[in-house]
């Protein structure tokens, strides 16, 4: 052990092979904030989904449809047990048919809130949304008899609607249909409770509305919906033609599901978006339909999911829908978790700045010393954590980095013998932390920035040592000047 202390301060190469044993020592503190850091993004995972579980959770929009409950009648021969035909046995089965809207626009403003668990903060948003739009008239034709000689008696007609979380409804909504207001119920009656629409709202068609039903000609209707939701609004297009308006104040949307914003305008002030999809390339309507025939009959019921879930239904996949989420401008735990991607070559950076110090000045630094430095360097990640669950990210990271700078030129200008010398160094630690920030800042241009900088440092310390003669530094038995005190 003393040969090897001996040989740490004599030959170059020992220390520098001491530097990056340290450095990969100091990666278990790192590991360790990082954990830190992971379970309190953990916990804010959990904040939403106790927030989503007590008030509302992420809403999926579907509706409103026509659905038409109907009775095919049927007669079958009645045999005795030698397969002799006894008679006629009428036979009969319930079914529904979905009728789409033709057109469906909606035109609504997200107004967003925030809702707190411990000192979480979770996006809410209330959506007041209008939805306009029509059914064609309807051809009894179009129902496929599924058996021979049947025949179909309708039933009254009713209006189906649902969102994954009906708790998020700001109070009934207001449906008026061929001039006629109608008024919405509990659960769509007849509905097995793992199909479409089971779990949702759903208003009979009375009154003028009706009497146009049934007198074969087409139907307008207006909705006004208030709805509170968990960050992500996905509305599933089951028109002929679908539109969409959507408006906020929140300057920082994320557009998602299976089709994009047509048109969109992004500002500090807030979001305006538009979306046109047509029946021709979405399957929503399909995949509607198939959960509807799927609970009507029974046969395939373990293959139909509920709405709210949108889980695949039979072979169709996912529903399709398309989405915007206000999403928080700065995760800080998602932040503070690149950072410490760069922690092990941030230490390593400071390491070699302060081991040039001590080549060039002919200076010697105790390990500990090195130790010291390279534990400062890692309670920066720690207390930029801490601060920024408190404060703004760039002001948590201002302060965490001027704290830290302090602390190593306060330490360095004892350690190198001067003020000049350890400014100096605070400067490049500065610069450093600068380069740290413009990397979380720039994310698409992160790993270019990144390498530009490692690139430039390997660049300067090649220039700088271009002369050194490494085998005469190793061959020094002690420096030649006085050896710096350790703060």
């Amino acid at each position: 052990m003393l040969q090897f202390l001996k040989a740490l301060q004599t030959s170059v190469l020992a220390k520098v092979a001491g530097l990056f044993f340290l450095t990969l020592l100091l990666c278990i503190p790192l590991a360790e904030i990082d954990s830190i850091n992971n379970a309190r993004g953990e916990s804010q995972r959990e904040a939403a989904q106790e927030l989503a579980a007590t008030y509302a959770s992420s809403q999926t929009m579907i509706g409103p449809l026509l659905l038409v409950p109907y009775v095919e009648r049927w007669m079958e021969p009645l045999r005795d047990a030698q397969g002799k035909v006894i008679g006629q046995e009428q036979r009969s089965k319930e079914m529904v048919h979905a009728v789409f809207p033709d057109k469906l626009h909606i035109e609504g403003s997200m107004t967003p809130q925030e809702r707190y668990r411990g000192i979480f903060k979770i996006p809410f948003y209330t959506l007041n949304a209008t939805l306009t739009g029509g059914f064609t008239a309807f051809d009894p034709k179009v129902l496929p008899h599924s058996e021979n000689d049947s025949k179909i008696e309708f039933k009254a007609p009713f209006i189906a609607f649902n969102v994954s979380d009906l708790r998020g409804l700001d109070g009934s909504p207001a449906l008026v249909m061929g001039g006629e207001a109608l008024r919405f119920k509990q659960r769509v009656p007849g509905l097995a409770d793992n199909a479409w629409f089971a779990d949702g709202i759903h208003a009979p068609v009375t009154g003028a509305a009706l009497a146009a039903w049934q007198a074969n000609t087409p139907l307008t209707f207006e909705m006004k919906l208030g709805l509170v939701g968990q960050d992500t609004l996905a509305i599933a297009p089951i028109a002929d033609d679908t539109t969409a308006h959507l408006t906020s104040p929140w300057a920082h949307p994320s557009f998602g599901g299976r089709f994009l914003a047509a048109q969109r305008n992004v500002t500090p002030q807030g979001f305006d978006a538009q979306w046109r999809i047509s029946s021709l390339v979405t399957s929503a309507r399909e995949q509607v339909r198939a959960g509807l025939s799927g609970r009507v009959d029974g046969n395939d019921a373990a293959a139909v999911a509920t709405a709210s879930s949108a889980r695949p239904q039979r072979n169709l996949g996912p529903l399709q829908t398309f989405d915007v989420s206000l999403a928080q401008p700065i995760n800080v735990y998602s932040m503070s978790t690149r950072a410490g991607k760069y922690g092990m070559l941030f230490i390593g950076l400071v390491l070699m700045a302060a081991f040039m110090f001590e080549l060039f000045r002919k200076l010697r630094l105790h390990p500990i010393q090195y130790g010291l430095v390279g534990l400062s360097i890692a309670l920066f990640f720690l207390l930029l954590l801490a601060l920024s669950e408190k404060f703004a990210f760039w002001i948590a990271y201002a302060a965490a980095a001027s704290a830290s700078v302090a602390l190593l030129a306060v330490y360095f200008s004892a350690v190198l013998g001067g003020w000049k010398r350890g400014l100096s160094f605070g400067a490049f630690i500065a610069l450093l932390y600068g380069a740290l920030y413009g990397l979380l800042a720039s994310e698409s241009n992160a790993l270019l920035l990144g390498a530009l900088l490692i690139f430039g440092m390997l660049a300067t310390l090649m220039l700088v040592t271009r002369k050194v003669d490494w085998y005469a530094l190793s061959r020094r038995a002690e420096p030649t000047a006085p050896v710096a005190q350790g703060a």
